[in-house]
C-alpha cells in the first residue's frame, strides 16, 4: 500500500511536469496541470501527516513529529485508562453478563457426567498439589489455633449446664441413676472380700476377726438394701437429694463465677496439653494422605459423591427459574467484585507494558495494526487534492 500511494504521488508529479512544459503550446492542459499540482500538494501533505505520527519525515527532527515514539508512555496511560473505563466498567460488564445466561450454561455443563467427573479429578489433583506445597507445621499450627481459638471463645461451664438441663428434662437422669445403682450393687457383690479386708485394716487390733466379719457383712447388707430400695422406690429420698444436687450444680455452672472460672482453668489446661497438638497433627496427616491417594490414582478415584452433588445442583438450577436467577446474580456479583478490585491493576498493567516497549518497535506495531488505512489516507489525499485543484481552476476560469 505504501508503494501504491507513492506511485500515485509520482504519477501526479510526472503529469504536472509534462502539463507544465506543454501548457504554453496547448492551453487546455492548464486544467490538467492544476489538477496534478493539487494532487501533489495533497499527497505530500498527507504523507507528511502520516509519517509524522510514527517518525521524523526524511529524518529531520521537525517539532511535533514522531508523535507515537515520543508520546509512547502517554499513549500507554491513555490506552490503559480507556480500557479500564470503557471495557471494565461495572455497567458494561453487568450488561454483557446478563446476555450470557451464565447460570444456565454452567448448569448444563455440570450435569454432563464427564464434566462432573473431570471436576472431581481436577479438584483432587489441585488439593494434592496444594497439600504438598504447604508445610505440615504451618498447617498443624493453623488447625490448632482454629480449634483452640474456637474453644477459648466459648465458656464451658454454661454450655455444660445447658447440656445437663436437656439431660434432666423429663427425669431422664433418673434412668442414669438406676444404671449407677445397678453398677454399684454389682460392685459391692463382687468386692465383698475387699470390703472385709478394709474393715479389718481400719478396726483396732484387739477386735476379734469374727466381729470384723459381722461388721463387713452388715455394711454390704446395708448397701445392698439401700440400693435395692432406691431402685424400687421412685419417690425415695435419695432420688430427691440427687435431683436437688443436679439442679444446684446446673445453676452453679450457669451463674456461679467461681465454678465458671474453675471450669475455664481446667479447659485451658486441657487445651495446652500435648493431646490437642497430636489431634491437630493427626487431622492434617490423615487428610493429606487421603488427598494424595486420590491424586496418585485418578482412575481409581470414585467421584460419584461429587458427581451426584454437581448433577443435582445443575438440575436444580435448570428446573427452578428463581434459583437460576439467584445464581446468575451471584455470578455477576462475583465477577463485578473481582473486576472492580483489579481494574486499576489492569490499567496499570497496560501502561507499564507499553512503557517497557522500545519506541521504534511500538511505532512499527501500531503502524502495522492500523495497516492499509494509513496509506489510503495518502491515496485519498492525492485524489481529493487533485479534485479540489480542478474545481478551483474551473472557478478561476469562469470568474
Amino acid at each position: 500500500m505504501k508503494r501504491w500511494a507513492l506511485a500515485l504521488l509520482v504519477l501526479a508529479t510526472v503529469i504536472f511536469i509534462i502539463a507544465r512544459l506543454l501548457e504554453g503550446r496547448y492551453p487546455w492542459l492548464g486544467i490538467v496541470r492544476a489538477t496534478a499540482e493539487a494532487s501533489m500538494i495533497g499527497g505530500l501533505a498527507d504523507w507528511f501527516a502520516v509519517t509524522a505520527l510514527f517518525k521524523h519525515p526524511l529524518g529531520i527532527p521537525i517539532p511535533h513529529t514522531a508523535i507515537i515514539p515520543n508520546r509512547k508512555d502517554r499513549v500507554g496511560l491513555t490506552l490503559g485508562a480507556f480500557v479500564q473505563k470503557n471495557f471494565l466498567h461495572k455497567d458494561v460488564i453487568v450488561a454483557k453478563l446478563h446476555t450470557l445466561n451464565a447460570a444456565e450454561r454452567m448448569a448444563r455443563w455440570m450435569v454432563e457426567p464427564e464434566n462432573s467427573r473431570r471436576i472431581a479429578r481436577q479438584l483432587a489433583k489441585s488439593l494434592s498439589a496444594a497439600a504438598n506445597v504447604l508445610r505440615d507445621d504451618d498447617v498443624e499450627q493453623v488447625i490448632t489455633k482454629a480449634v483452640v481459638g474456637r474453644v477459648q471463645k466459648t465458656q464451658v461451664a454454661p454450655m455444660l449446664g445447658r447440656a445437663l438441663s436437656l439431660l434432666t428434662a423429663g427425669n431422664r437422669h433418673q434412668g442414669l441413676l438406676d444404671d449407677a445403682i445397678r453398677l454399684l450393687a454389682k460392685a459391692i457383690t463382687e468386692n465383698q472380700d475387699l470390703i472385709r479386708e478394709r474393715v479389718e485394716k481400719e478396726s483396732p487390733w484387739w477386735v476379734p476377726g469374727a466381729i470384723d466379719d459381722k461388721i463387713a457383712a452388715r455394711i454390704v447388707s446395708a448397701l445392698e438394701r439401700t440400693a435395692q430400695a432406691v431402685h424400687q422406690d421412685a419417690n425415695h429420698p435419695l432420688r430427691a437429694r440427687f435431683d436437688n444436687a443436679i439442679d444446684e450444680f446446673i445453676v452453679k455452672l450457669q451463674a456461679s463465677p467461681e465454678v465458671i472460672l474453675k471450669a475455664e482453668q481446667i479447659k485451658e489446661d486441657l487445651l495446652h496439653a500435648d493431646a490437642v497438638r497430636q489431634f491437630s497433627a493427626s487431622l492434617w496427616s490423615d487428610a493429606k494422605a487421603s488427598i494424595a491417594r486420590h491424586a496418585e490414582d485418578p482412575d481409581g478415584f470414585n467421584p460419584e459423591t461429587i458427581q451426584r452433588g454437581l448433577t443435582a445442583f445443575g438440575n436444580a438450577i435448570l428446573s427452578d427459574a428463581l434459583l437460576m436467577e439467584k445464581v446468575d446474580a451471584w455470578l455477576i456479583e462475583a465477577v463485578v467484585a473481582v473486576t472492580e478490585r483489579y481494574q486499576d491493576e489492569v490499567g496499570e498493567l497496560i501502561a507499564s507494558t507499553v512503557r517497557r516497549w522500545d519506541p521504534k518497535a511500538t511505532s512499527y506495531r501500531i503502524e502495522l495494526a492500523i495497516g492499509r488505512d494509513l496509506q489510503f489516507i495518502r491515496i485519498n489525499g492525492t485524489l481529493v487534492g487533485g479534485l479540489a485543484g480542478m474545481v478551483l481552476y474551473l472557478v478561476q476560469r469562469v470568474m
